[in-house]
């Protein structure tokens, strides 16, 4: 039997991420608008929709879609902004940022994941969005800074150099801690070196590479 994949899309929406508190109707909308099930590997794409983490490669996942939902709405972003996304993933998260801002850069440590998100995003047809393959937890460096920058893996620690890419204003979302038990956290910053931190929701998700705690000596 074919699947409804429109149904299960308004399904998603509104029975799992507006449940969730994700009111945004910008978010709701590009949640809406983008082909999530386009962005899956085919054996999984009749499970684009469930409320599940779907494997992509490398230990990675795609996030939830209330967990995406989240991200977007924490994130607010304008259709001015330019944001840096460090981890591309499937390219769902990034498909849907460049609904709702000027141009998304997405940089992926492992090269066959930004390839396929690149040539995902152009079969949607999103012109506002680049990928680039390169390690920016260690050593790529942008050439200029960005409204807000969103982490998609997790990180046991932000590295600094994260908030040195930000705009004055600029907000930084990442899901940091030690699993299972890591947190959302959105930090703006306030000038002189300041940030204002906030607190979202916890969550669990692979840690990006070379991005994980320190390992424990057990004796």
């Amino acid at each position: 039997m074919a699947m409804n994949f429109e149904q299960a899309r308004q399904n998603m929406v509104e029975n799992q991420v507006r449940p969730w508190d994700v009111l945004d109707a910008r978010v709701l909308d590009a949640l809406a608008q983008v082909r999530r099930e386009d962005f899956v590997a085919p054996e999984h794409r009749r499970l684009a929709f469930a409320d599940a983490s779907l494997p992509i490669g490398h230990g990675q996942v795609m996030m939830k879609p209330v967990i995406e939902g989240r991200v977007l709405q924490a994130l607010n972003l304008q259709p001015a902004e330019r944001v840096l996304e460090i981890g591309a993933g499937s390219g769902f998260l990034t498909a849907c940022m460049a609904t709702l801002c000027a141009h998304v850069t997405s940089v992926e440590v492992h090269a066959d994941l930004a390839a396929a998100a690149q040539s995902r995003l152009a079969a949607a047809g999103i012109a506002n969005a680049s990928v680039l393959t390169a390690d920016a937890v260690h050593d790529w460096q942008p050439q200029e800074k960005f409204d807000a920058v969103v982490v998609t893996g997790a990180v046991w620690q932000i590295p600094q150099r994260f908030l040195g890419w930000l705009k004055p204003g600029g907000r930084l979302l990442a899901i940091r801690g030690e699993s299972p038990a890591q947190q959302a956290v959105l930090l703006t910053q306030l000038g002189a070196g300041g940030y204002r931190e906030d607190y979202l929701f916890e969550t669990d998700l692979p840690y990006l590479a070379g991005a994980e705690p320190p390992r424990r000596f057990v004796f």
